[in-house]
């Protein structure tokens, strides 16, 4: 008999009652300590006061009323993004697959008001952009696609970090080049800044626009605001989700202006999408994480946690290959299957996630304290001693 819950996960026995900080407390009262944060969305913890007392405060007041009228607390969040980044616009979602399908409806919309018929996003593989039909097709990936045909036309896949093929493949008949800066699901890839670039120049060349996905790098997780930061460039739309809730449903595009050009009355709506909730939250997490003092206290942490890791990976050879990654969004390549790395945290009473090509994610809050890095490398240390 079919689960009440569609079975459409390969859940791990363990079920949370409540969380503090960088800790998850299961229902049993076994307290463990999270380096997955909800993949990369609890950014300032579980049950953060500064969150909780936004929400609550909020909760009070109003939750919904849909976008058939003003909502201040979206225009707050809206100001804030507008203000911390290249864009000029936004429009506030629930997920990142919200993202990502308005993005692509964004970039085909931007060449239809112009009378062009450049349809064609070039994506590249490994990438994951979301489950909906229009962001499988993006990552192609047999994966992600297969019994789920047919896929929408006008995507082609290019391999990872191949700026040849690119070059190939981009011209004047081309829409968009949409990618991750740091690749989460893909097994935390980062683009080199130098690619970035480049491809912010092909771009440009050819007229197509850039799309970056930062819905799993963004939100101060490699300590920049976002990603893209890095290289000195600037996309023309982005997709942003996961961290800016802290753990609220929340998501986003941003543009600039000229990209956003045929995004008029009735081409896009959201009944739930930027609703009072979850924007109070959202600007909350804003006015935290979007602060110079916040995002050097990441990096500090983040070469910290780097340097135990790289200690962890000399001493256990046969389970570790290298540490990959960026501020707090690292990995550690293995060995053997993340899955079985996964499953010996559990018994250390410690939450990492799996990614492809053989990588362990590990994802903390933003703010874990420098003595949960020192525990949480002890304990992945007995995970691996586990299967040494």
């Amino acid at each position: 008999m079919i689960s009440h819950v569609l079975p459409t996960y390969n859940r791990a026995p363990i079920a949370f009652e409540k969380g503090e900080g960088a800790w998850a407390i299961a229902t049993d009262g076994t307290r463990y300590l999270d380096l997955g944060s909800g993949i990369a969305v609890n950014v300032l913890g579980h049950a953060n006061p500064d969150l909780v007392a936004a929400l609550t405060e909020q909760a009070g007041k109003i939750w919904h009323v849909s976008n058939l009228y003003q909502i201040p607390q979206q225009e707050r969040l809206a100001d804030l993004l507008v203000e911390h980044t290249f864009a000029d616009t936004t429009f506030i979602t629930n997920s990142g697959t919200e993202a990502a399908e308005l993005a692509i409806k964004m970039v085909r919309k931007y060449w239809s008001d112009r009378g062009e018929d450049r349809i064609e996003i070039l994506t590249f593989e490994g990438a994951f952009h979301g489950r909906s039909t229009g962001a499988i097709a993006a990552s192609g990936s047999e994966k992600m696609t297969k019994g789920f045909g047919p896929l929408m036309p006008g995507f082609r896949t290019l391999p990872w970090g191949d700026l040849d093929a690119l070059k190939a493949a981009i011209s004047d008949r081309t829409a968009a080049v949409m990618l991750e800066p740091v690749q989460g699901e893909g097994g935390i890839r980062p683009l080199p800044d130098a690619d970035l670039r480049e491809i912010r120049a092909l771009c440009d060349q050819s007229g197509a626009l850039l799309v970056l996905d930062e819905v799993q790098c963004g939100m101060g997780r490699t300590g920049r605001l976002f990603a893209h930061e890095y290289a000195g460039i600037a996309p023309d739309i982005m997709m942003v989700a996961k961290g800016i809730g802290g753990g609220f449903p929340l998501g986003a595009v941003l543009a600039t202006e000229k990209a956003a050009a045929g995004m008029v009355a009735g081409t896009h709506g959201s009944t739930y999408g930027g609703n009072p909730l979850a924007c109070a939250v959202g600007a909350r997490v804003m006015e935290i994480v979007a602060t110079d003092a916040f995002l050097a206290e990441v990096n500090r942490k983040a070469a910290l946690f780097r340097q135990k890791l790289e200690g962890l990976v000399a001493a256990h050879p046969t389970v570790f290959e290298a540490v990959r990654g960026q501020g707090l969004m690292l990995g550690l390549k293995c060995k053997l299957a993340p899955a079985d790395l996964v499953k010996a945290g559990y018994a250390q009473h410690l939450l990492t996630v799996p990614a492809a090509d053989n990588t362990l994610r590990l994802l903390p809050p933003l703010n874990i304290t420098d003595d949960e890095i020192a525990e949480a490398v002890a304990r992945l240390d007995r995970a691996a001693a586990s299967l040494d």
